[in-house]
């Protein structure tokens, strides 16, 4: 029998067989000088080897056309790290609030030049 492509496959993640989650988190700010900060995240509705906290997050800060100033994220195979322009370094994650305070506070020292 061959598969569909929308079909779900056993033992994989994608869009059909992730874990349920729920967004507890959604922010979007567009700023006079066309960057753009957008803060996600999810409460996933268990802990994973990659997730053991249970949360999935992107929080992005960079130009309109899509360039990365600051982004955190733990997207699939990469753990929790985040973004420094090009630089990409590993992120202790702590906790939810803790996580925007820091990406917080590297957009404003990018947005200050500090960074």
């Amino acid at each position: 029998m061959r598969r569909s492509a929308f079909a779900p496959r056993p033992h994989t993640y994608g869009m059909l067989n992730h874990m349920k989650a729920t967004r507890i988190l959604y922010s979007k700010i567009s700023f006079d000088d066309g960057t753009i900060q957008e803060m996600v995240v999810w409460k996933l509705s268990g802990a994973t080897n990659e997730r053991p906290h249970g949360i999935k997050y992107r929080l992005h800060f960079g130009a309109s056309d899509g360039t990365c100033f600051v982004r955190y994220d733990n997207e699939q195979g990469k753990r929790d790290h985040r973004h420094l322009r090009e630089h990409e370094e590993p992120y202790t994650f702590t906790s939810v609030r803790q996580l925007i305070e820091d990406f917080l506070a590297d957009v404003a020292k990018m947005q200050a030049g500090e960074l």
